[in-house]
């Protein structure tokens, strides 16, 4: 018998010349057979002297396999063909093409990249007798490295059982403070003065308790201290401390305390660890569930001060709730943080409206403590929905690629009215009135209904927010606008509702349109101002 090929296609053809063979079974069906049978020697002749000059070129087995592995290739929907691992990229607005080859020792990070960026022009002339018309497209190849790392996002907003976090049996802020070798009895901690006054002793009981010192640092948590030197203030603390790479830190306050502390945690050594525990109802629902820190910034060269103008996005390692701490806020402070509630409620709940609607003064005054003019369960229902919310509107776009934010609804009008020289509106206050304002803004574009305006205002007084100030005026609100076009990469973004819990973003208010509102405004029995 003749001695078989290894190729598939040498073993088909080996069963029709070797027609003498004893085959068990033919490798081709009977029809082949005959087909070939029928043939003119000399064009068998041919056919077989063709396949034995392509075998010889061809690599064996084992080399195939290597082969495949370094040139097989793939078609991409343009029908163009690329080596298996490179990726093509291609931005036909920029007239760019980007050949990214994986290097060997970090395949999934780091890339060799070819780009060639196509540039055309055109040149017309016109003489008397004609035009010409010339076209140029300008080639240019460019050579170089891309390093691609997705960070990994994963951090736990804990809530705390009412009232336990302080109490030594409960582990939870001890465990969240990491886990350290033997003898190793210390912890550091930022703590919000006003927080420090009330809660200092038990705060440190605590880890007494379990056989640690606690260093601190305490800090002013009003909106005036929201500055770069108090991060610096934490800094020089932490220097002295000699905070560990990998150890967490406490940040507990408000608001503003933990946008202080998170700053710092993102400057020192590149990056540390820290716990949020937010004191204020504003801080549970606001500050302590997203990524974002920072301070207010005073120019030197402009001598303004800009809010949040300089910060960082910088997750927590996890965070503590404990809605105990709402108990030791007067009911200013209460019905501020109701202004980012309601901001959600608006733009994302018509069920969250509804308990505010049905529930919100009694929970004023309350204060989220127990009590028989809130039915149980409510209090913990609003802090789970906005919490819920919040979470859902910001984890798809914690870095903030997408800029029509519904959660940005009240956050176009405010930034200015809380940065006037001497007025006195806290956030959320600050957040309602912008937030009433774009209601005005809804009503005039017919998004909503005048029923639906009043129910928000009446909501709103309910709560004990302010829903206008005389600081809003027609130059603020339109500066408010430029600065949203700046803030928000080009367009003004301004999320407006469409109905209780549904929003929209719009780019086109105009200073008159402005005007209209304003005018709408003073016309409503407003019960609190924010002066």
């Amino acid at each position: 018998m003749k001695t078989l090929k290894k190729r598939s296609s040498e073993l088909a053809l080996a069963s029709i010349v070797d027609e003498s063979s004893s085959l068990p079974s033919p490798l081709l069906p009977a029809s082949i057979l005959e087909a070939w049978s029928s043939l003119d020697p000399s064009v068998k002749a041919a056919l077989i002297a063709s396949d034995n000059a392509s075998s010889s070129t061809q690599p064996t087995k084992d080399s195939s396999v290597s082969s495949l592995t370094s040139t097989a290739s793939s078609t991409s929907d343009d029908g163009e063909k690329t080596e298996l691992g490179v990726i093509v990229e291609e931005d036909k607005e920029a007239g760019t093409k980007t050949v990214m080859r994986p290097l060997e020792r970090a395949p999934k990070n780091v890339f060799e990249i070819t780009k060639t960026t196509s540039h055309e022009s055109t040149r017309i002339e016109k003489t008397s007798s004609s035009t010409v018309v010339t076209k140029t497209t300008i080639m240019t190849t460019a050579k170089g490295w891309r390093n691609v790392f997705s960070l990994p996002i994963s951090y736990d907003v804990n809530m705390v059982p009412n009232g336990t976090l302080l109490d030594p049996r409960n582990l939870q802020m001890l465990e969240a403070t990491g886990f350290h070798p033997e003898g190793y009895n210390r912890r550091y901690a930022v703590i919000d003065e006003e927080v420090d006054s009330l809660y200092g002793d038990k705060i440190r009981d605590y880890f007494t308790a379990h056989g640690i010192e606690l260093h601190t640092t305490v800090i002013k948590g009003g909106e005036p201290d929201k500055r770069p030197d108090a991060v610096d203030t934490i800094l020089d603390a932490m220097c002295k401390y000699k905070l560990r790479r990998r150890e967490p830190f406490l940040a507990i306050g408000g608001g503003v305390v933990l946008d202080i502390a998170g700053m710092a945690a993102c400057l020192y050594r590149r990056g540390v660890p820290f716990v949020r525990v937010p004191t204020t109802l504003l801080a549970i629902v606001d500050a302590s569930v997203g990524v974002k820190n920072g301070v207010d910034y005073c120019c030197a060269v402009t001598a303004d001060t800009y809010k949040n103008r300089v910060g960082s996005f910088y997750a927590p390692s996890s965070c503590l709730l404990d809605t105990s701490f709402i108990t030791s806020q007067d009911a200013r402070n209460v019905s501020n943080g109701f202004g980012e509630i309601l901001k959600l409620a608006l733009v994302r709940s018509q069920d969250l409206f509804e308990l505010l609607e049905t529930h919100g003064h009694a929970l004023v005054e309350s204060r989220f403590a127990k009590c028989a003019s809130v039915p149980d369960g409510v209090a913990q229902r609003v802090i789970d929905l906005s919490i819920q919310i919040m979470l859902e509107e910001l984890g798809p776009n914690l870095w903030e690629h997408t800029l029509e934010r519904c959660v940005d609804y009240g956050h176009t009008f405010s930034k200015l009215l809380e940065m006037v020289p001497g007025v006195d509106i806290m956030h959320g206050e600050a957040v309602n009135i912008d937030g009433f304002f774009c209601c005005l803004l809804a009503y005039l574009r017919g998004f909503i209904t005048m029923d639906t305006v009043e129910r928000v205002f009446n909501c709103m007084q309910a709560l004990c927010l302010p829903t206008t100030s005389s600081h809003l005026k027609a130059d603020l609100a339109w500066q408010s606008c430029k600065d949203a076009v700046e803030h928000r990469h080009g367009a003004q973004r301004i999320p407006l509702i469409t109905g209780i819990g549904e929003s929209v973003c719009v780019s086109d208010v105009t200073p008159e349109e402005i005007g209209r509102a304003l005018e709408l405004l003073e016309k409503f029995d407003h019960q609190k101002s924010g002066e």
